[in-house]
């Protein structure tokens, strides 16, 4: 069995660097809602050091929010906005030699993509156009996942390390109080639940089917180094 660790990195947070040896896929923010070509360039280098796969992180233009709340727009200007980023991410990896693996949507566009086919659709469109050769990692089991296989994109379902579950399968709003998993041993049980069970427990205490392609954990997250290591060796 392989299963893909990835974490969102590129976003100001001075661990990437000790994260990244540890897991298989990066994030990287695209400069929308973190980052600049800067942090998108040194962030690359630690990718190519480790071997670590490439992969952009689009958002709402938000850096005000860091991404995370929720805007509407038309499915042309969502294109845009995601082919913007896209280029962005692609011009710089170039420079090193260094192919796109996947994308990622972030924040509060990946949680809208979740739910509302538009949205999706707009952004699977924008990374089909820009290469189809590319994966779109989406919430497990979502609307993200089916309009993208829809139209020939290649996906990978993807499930949480360092979040917690509604009885709908979708992740528990950072509003509330218990949506964030910080405790290693609840994260290592969630996680090896979902490998080998492919379920996962709501918090409710529902048990929820879901399948398991790749795992994410946030960079940002005040025991991101820690989930890192301990859910790697837990893999490997």
């Amino acid at each position: 069995m392989q299963v893909d660790l990835n974490c969102d990195v590129g976003e100001g947070v001075p661990t990437d660097e000790q994260i990244i040896p540890f897991i298989s896929s990066a994030n990287i923010a695209c400069g929308y809602h973190a980052g600049d070509a800067d942090t998108i360039k040194r962030t690359i280098e630690y990718c190519m050091k480790y071997g670590v796969a490439v992969g952009a992180h689009p958002s709402w233009p938000d850096r005000d929010n860091f991404g995370r709340t929720e805007m509407q727009q038309s499915p042309v200007e969502i294109y845009r906005i995601v082919t913007e980023q896209l280029s962005i991410i692609a011009n710089i990896s170039q420079q090193f030699g260094c192919r796109l693996h996947h994308v990622k949507p972030h924040g509060a566009l990946y949680n809208q993509s979740a739910k509302d086919k538009t949205i999706a659709a707009a952004i699977a469109k924008a990374v089909v156009d820009f290469d189809a050769s590319l994966l779109l990692f989406g919430l497990s089991g979502s609307v993200s996942i089916t309009e993208a296989s829809a139209i020939g994109l290649q996906t990978a379902h993807e499930v949480f390390a360092d979040r917690t579950y509604q009885d709908d399968g979708s992740l528990t709003p950072r509003s509330q109080p218990n949506a964030l998993i910080e405790e290693e041993a609840q994260a290592l049980q969630q996680i090896l639940q979902l490998i080998s069970e492919q379920t996962v427990t709501s918090v409710s205490g529902k048990i929820i089917p879901l399948k398991a392609d790749t795992i994410c954990i946030h960079g940002d997250g005040k025991k991101a180094v820690a989930f890192a290591t301990t859910i790697s060796s837990a893999l490997q």
